[in-house]
């Protein structure tokens, strides 16, 4: 008969032998729950104990074994549907509005309609719209906190609208603008639920893949201003660009039809307390309404004990959360992440494709809107799957061979670039197109797949979350304003030297993944409440306030999950 030790499941009673007797009872049950699960998953064909290594948590090790894939589960399947016209929505609205601004600069009635805006008035126009956001974002976490993931969701949809509307409309620049602000103010918003909620809501096995498909979903938003931009790009009316800035509308519409048959973050209810409702949503989607599913049981306990630490933490203001090493080492790779997705270039490519193609001699505007569509459509097919193909990969190799293969692609296309501009020639320049659409898949490695729900998402515990995706936001969006106000003003100016700016930046990324990035894969989100403490704070936070546990034999694995969870529901009652 196997006897497990009890020293393998401390860590996941953090601080719950607690004075009050109940609370007592029920992590004793707990306790013998993760036991019984343990036993079932190590016995072998005789009974005897079979091999296993301490790192391995309990949750994780049971949805490794769940062999059924998403699609063939009815509840879980539908979750994910409804995530698309709500939350991968969010990124279709940015997607839109960077594919438009580039698409627009190549429309000739936008160009007389607000007088050839070029240079400043140009990067003026498209910073506001992360300067919204840098805008938002002080106020972000504490709303995603203490509302939920869905109501701001719903709220940025309706903001979206308006901006939208009022930049279909808009009579003047300083109108168009003012609608660009408002429209960044809502994509702050709901990135930062959305992203939460994706990563609170799927199953562990899909986490990583749900949300590299959020941020592919930028793309398709692209794609879709890209392809309305070209088919409009001719018209001599007003209309040929008042359609597409008008169909940024449509995914906020999706954002508030579809977002209340979005369940709630099961996290968020259990940390207001609501553990009842949270534990129904992770039986219906989790399990398949299975209420006695071993893979939900621990899921709960794990993430009820992981809150129950946090909220010892709770109290603590900004300053002295991120007073510690382990939490600053968070928010600097937060930070660095947020300046990363912008200065490597992808600002440049998405916003500034126009005076771009101007430096290698293509001035023809339908032959840009046309190079924009087919930009886009590349990305999102070669981003699709990589957010599938990736996720399986160790994190901080994949951002490795991202930051390379950014570092290599810029370096060439300087090259080629300065080549161009002494000798004109046609293959040189067709050189420096072949590599704009190559930078895609190399950036998509790593700063489209990775990004939200599955790096931020696990580099930061469940109390300071939403700020850490705020933190990522503002330098985000800080980085942008900089970026998308200065680039133009820069490619006007020094042409083809000021990529190398791009080039310093890239090999600078290199280093600073290679040196400070932490390894997320393969655990759950409990797991990694504790990443970036070192050793010695781990056992002081893990062990503080734990009790002598008792010693417990469980020859009955069922019998004993059973037992326990119903002695720990009569003590709660009671």
């Amino acid at each position: 008969m196997f006897v497990p030790s009890n020293d393998k499941f401390q860590p996941l009673l953090l601080h719950s032998l607690r004075v009050d007797p109940r609370r007592r009872v029920q992590a004793i049950a707990r306790q013998h729950l993760f036991i019984a699960i343990e036993m079932d998953s190590q016995r072998g064909g005789q009974g005897s104990r079979a091999p296993s290594e301490s790192s391995d948590a309990i949750v994780s090790r049971l949805a490794k074994q769940d062999k059924v894939h998403w699609y063939s589960k009815q509840n879980l399947r539908l979750l994910y549907f409804l995530m698309a016209p709500t939350c991968f929505a969010v990124q279709m609205t940015a997607g839109f509005d960077a594919s438009m601004a580039n698409g627009l600069q190549a429309v000739s009635s936008w160009l007389e309609y607000y007088g050839h805006p070029r240079s400043a008035s140009l990067g003026l126009m498209v910073a506001m719209y992360p300067l919204g956001s840098v805008a938002a974002l002080p106020f972000v976490p504490f709303i995603v906190d203490k509302i939920g993931r869905r109501y701001p969701i719903f709220f940025g949809g309706v903001i979206s609208i308006v901006g939208g509307i009022l930049q279909g409309s808009a009579l003047n620049f300083r109108t168009f603008i003012l609608a660009q602000f408002i429209l960044g103010f809502a994509s702050a918003l709901c990135i930062v639920a959305a992203s939460s909620l994706i990563g609170e809501l799927s199953h562990p096995k899909e986490r990583a893949v749900m949300g590299a498909l959020f941020t592919t979903s930028y793309d398709l938003g692209a794609v879709a201003a890209a392809a309305v931009t070209l088919k409009t790009f001719a018209m001599t009316s007003d209309w040929g660009w008042r359609i597409p800035l008008l169909l940024q509308v449509v995914p906020g519409l999706f954002q508030i039809a579809f977002i209340w048959l979005l369940p709630e973050s099961p996290r968020w209810l259990m940390s207001r307390r609501r553990g009842k409702e949270a534990y129904a949503i992770l039986v219906k989607y989790h399990a398949e309404g299975d209420e006695n599913s071993e893979f939900v049981k621990a899921e709960y306990t794990q993430i009820e004990e992981t809150l129950e630490s946090e909220r010892n933490v709770a109290h603590i203001n900004w300053k002295q959360s991120f007073s510690t090493p382990g939490m600053r080492k968070r928010v600097i790779v937060a930070a660095f992440l947020g300046l990363f997705t912008q200065w490597s270039g992808m600002g440049l490519i998405s916003y500034f494709l126009t005076p771009i193609l101007d430096t290698i001699g293509i001035h023809d505007n339908k032959t840009k809107n046309v190079i924009n569509l087919t930009r886009y459509s590349w990305s999102l097919v070669n981003g699709s799957f990589i957010a599938l193909i990736v996720p399986r990969y160790p994190r901080r190799k994949t951002f490795l061979a991202c930051t390379i293969s950014l570092f290599v692609v810029f370096t060439a296309w300087t090259i080629a670039s300065a080549e161009y501009s002494f000798t004109h020639n046609k293959i040189t320049a067709q050189v420096v197109l072949a590599l704009i659409f190559l930078y895609s898949p190399a950036y998509n490695i790593g700063f489209n797949a990775m990004i939200y729900t599955a790096y931020l998402v696990e580099l930061f515990p469940f109390h300071v979350r939403a700020s850490g995706i705020a933190i990522f936001q503002w330098w985000y969006c800080g980085g942008a304003v900089f970026n998308q106000f200065v680039n133009p003003i820069g490619i006007d100016l020094a042409g083809w030297r000021w990529y190398i700016f791009y080039c310093v930046w890239d090999a600078f990324q290199v280093l600073i993944v290679y040196f400070m990035f932490p390894e997320t894969s393969g655990r759950t989100l409990e797991e990694l409440t504790f990443l970036c403490e070192d050793d010695q704070r781990q056992e002081l936070l893990r062990n503080s306030e734990l009790e002598p546990l008792l010693e417990h034999r469980a020859t009955d694995t069922h019998g004993a999950i059973q037992d326990n969870w119903r002695e720990a529901g009569r003590v709660q009652q009671e």
